[in-house]
């Protein structure tokens, strides 16, 4: 219908319409407009999101929806299916139209098709319509409205009944107005859109138009859900989500990974009321053996003889000796006889067990023992990459193999296996054959042995495997078992030698050195070359804490011994057939330091002195005692001789004056008409003199020294002696 046809309609039915009414319909519409406005403001935010569409009416050809009245009977026209169209938009579409502006208590329904709601959650319809400005019906209308009703009714089921129009039985949507405006006969056409939604929970839907008494024209309706559009994400597919019944409300997608792909973490994505995906988590990744494409989003293959494993990021070639031998390779199997080193990933080289050790050296051997040397094995021209080689070295251990050695021999070093490049053994057999193997070993060495266990296809686990060059050696091998390189060495050991050395001495010893001598041993058949003298303390003799010189004479002077400590000195000699036994075993115990002595000779000296001071006591005493003998003895002499000497008036007599208090001396030295002593006589100070015997003699001069005999000394304080004169 073109628009002056649409005109001509609207005037046919116009009726008449009251400036008060047309005042209140333009006060509504004012307000309508603006909440028209913020509706379709949602609309267009919307309109971005995916929409599954469950019905259109501009893609049918005819509609025939259920209308009400409809008939003969019918009081008004009611709702009449025309065609809309638009050359200049290129429009040519089914709609209703209805303007019963002429009649009074218009009731007018219109009913969609039953509307089967799918997955939806929340149905959105949009309608696009015409509607006639009241004021082109002046006193002809009798009931113009610029409004019409839209409503729902929800069902379980289709059925081929109309569907119930009674007004209890639909819920209203929304009393729908003109957003982008009106027209009259002096404007053109203006088609208003109105979207309106609402939250649906049975199996499907009926919408139903409501005209009471408006001059409107449906011309397209379109019913839709919206979803969060399929996307694929870290690799991982999330299919299209229906929105939430409210828009508000948040549904959560679990995501699933694209092919050759596995998840890290479950990939989850929120999808918004708006129909937009918001807050990734998780994500897939390619599998071992697939390239991710970031562009598409998928996983490659990766072709022959490349890789992709988690150490590397694409495809890449297979390292040196290995090759894959099918598409998809996870890792390069290496070659025959390459294995991968278990500390490296499998984008490494893979290596093959150590070569044998090289310049194997028998650096000294007697009757009882041998060192033996060699080097490193050569490095693996494989690998001419620095690192690979400083690898392949340092992972290196080396075990010792010897078929005839007794279970007494001693090996230094002593564990199973060692990484040191010298050994020696101790406790052979004189005059005795032997066959040394040494086995250089590192850590693919022992995926041979894994490889008993295991096929081709698990030899990733075996990678997985960690040893250190410290594991290593503490893990007991079996040499059959393992892939090892090899070098051996024969040597004798030599025989006993009866040149022993004899009368070992000790010269001097002092509180850190000592001075040896020995003879020389029985001649023997080979010349002699040095001696070797050892010692060590007597408390260590089951010890290896032993200390040892070589000479060429027979003496040796020995230095740094620990003071008053006993020690055990032996001495045997050197041949160029090897060495003698030992000779007897001699001790001798070091002295004492200087500070040692030093103490114990104060000590000494403190004694002394109290010896010789009581020993000159005992002479005083002595002297004192012999004087004392001496004065009582001449004055026995000097009673004997009163009849041969003169003796003063004083002594005549038999009595003696009590109270006279004159000295006895000196009425001896005044009264003696011949003194004892001679004339003059000095006094003599016994302390004056260490011999007591000298103080007699300058006491008693004119006695002969033959005659005086000391007896005892009697006093110290006066050096009071008892002298006896014969």
């Amino acid at each position: 219908m073109t628009k002056s046809a649409l005109k001509s309609a609207f005037y046919k039915n116009q009726a008449p319409i009251s400036e008060q009414n047309r005042s209140q319909i333009v006060s509504r519409m004012s307000l309508l407009r603006t909440i028209l406005l913020i509706i379709i403001s949602i609309h267009f935010k919307l309109a971005h999101a995916d929409q599954v569409v469950l019905l259109d009416t501009t893609r049918e050809a005819t509609l025939e929806w259920t209308r009400y009245p409809y008939g003969p009977q019918a009081q008004t026209p009611g709702w009449v299916e025309e065609s809309f169209t638009d050359f200049v938009k290129g429009i040519n579409w089914r709609s209703y139209v209805v303007c019963d502006v002429a009649y009074h208590n218009v009731n007018n329904w219109l009913w969609s098709p039953f509307i089967d709601r799918g997955s939806a959650n929340r149905l959105y319809i949009e309608i696009q319509f015409t509607i006639r400005d009241c004021s082109l019906f002046p006193g002809n209308a009798l009931s113009c409205k610029e409004t019409f009703s839209l409503l729902f009714y929800e069902f379980d089921a289709a059925t081929r009944e109309p569907p119930p129009w009674q007004t209890d039985s639909y819920r209203l949507i929304a009393r729908i107005a003109a957003g982008e405006g009106r027209f009259n006969q002096n404007s053109d056409v203006d088609i208003n859109t109105e979207v309106k939604s609402i939250a649906v929970n049975k199996k499907g839907v009926y919408f139903a138009f409501r005209d009471q008494g408006a001059c409107i024209s449906v011309l397209a309706v379109k019913v839709y859900y919206i979803t969060c559009p399929a996307v694929t994400e870290n690799f991982a597919h999330f299919n299209e989500t229906p929105t939430g019944r409210e828009i508000t409300i948040i549904e959560k997608q679990n995501g699933t990974c694209v092919d050759n792909a596995e998840p890290y973490e479950t990939p989850t994505y929120l999808c918004k009321g708006d129909g937009k995906w918001t807050i990734l988590t998780g994500g897939c990744r390619c599998k071992a053996g697939y390239e991710p494409n970031y562009t598409n989003k998928t996983c490659t293959e990766c072709p022959l003889g490349t890789f992709k494993s988690p150490e590397v990021t694409k495809c890449t070639p297979c390292p040196p000796n290995s090759n894959a031998s099918k598409t998809g390779s996870p890792f390069c199997k290496c070659a025959s006889g390459f294995y991968r080193h278990p500390n490296d990933g499998r984008h490494m080289p893979c290596y093959s067990p150590p070569a044998a050790p090289t310049n194997l050296t028998l650096l000294f051997v007697d009757q009882t023992s041998a060192i033996i040397s060699w080097s490193a094995p050569a490095k693996n021209e494989s690998f001419s990459s620095e690192t690979n080689s400083k690898i392949y070295h340092s992972d290196i251990v080396y075990k010792i193999k010897c078929n005839i050695c007794s279970p007494n021999v001693v090996y230094n070093p002593s564990t199973d296996t060692f990484n040191e490049t010298k050994i020696t053994l101790t406790n052979l057999e004189p005059v005795t054959t032997y066959t040394v193997q040494i086995h250089a070993i590192n850590s693919v060495s022992h995926i041979n042995e894994f490889k008993r266990h295991s096929n081709e296809s698990s030899l990733v686990a075996v990678s997985d495997i960690v040893f250190s060059n410290t594991s290593l050696l503490n893990i007991p091998l079996d040499l059959n078992e393992v892939k090892t390189g090899q070098a051996e060495i024969v040597f004798t050991t030599e025989s006993v030698l009866l040149s022993t050395v004899f009368n070992l001495r000790i010269l001097a010893i002092t509180n850190k050195d000592a001075d040896l001598e020995w003879d020389k041993p029985v001649q023997s058949d080979f010349p002699l070359e040095f001696y070797e003298v050892r010692w060590f303390p007597k408390v260590e003799l089951d010890a290896i804490n032993k200390s040892a010189l070589n000479t060429k004479e027979t003496k040796a002077h020995i230095v740094g011994l620990l003071e008053n400590t006993e020690y055990g000195f032996q001495v045997r000699c050197k041949t160029n057939n090897g060495f003698g036994s030992y000779s007897n075993m001699i001790y001798a115990q070091t002295l004492q330091s200087v500070g040692s002595v030093y103490d114990d000779s104060v000590q000494i000296r403190f004694i002394a002195g109290a010896i010789v001071t009581g020993v000159l006591f005992l002479v005083i005493f002595i002297i004192a005692t012999v004087y004392f003998m001496r004065s009582k003895h001449q004055d026995d002499l000097d009673k004997k001789s009163t009849n041969h000497l003169p003796l003063p008036l004083d002594y005549a007599s038999n009595e003696v004056n009590s109270m006279d208090t004159t000295p006895i001396v000196k009425k001896l030295h005044l009264n003696v008409t011949t003194p004892l002593f001679g004339n003059s006589r000095s006094y003599v100070d016994p302390h004056t003199y260490e011999d007591p015997n000298q103080a007699i003699r300058e006491f008693a001069r004119e006695i002969d020294a033959n005659y005086i005999t000391i007896e005892a000394i009697i006093g110290v304080e006066n050096l009071a002696m008892y002298v006896v004169v014969d």
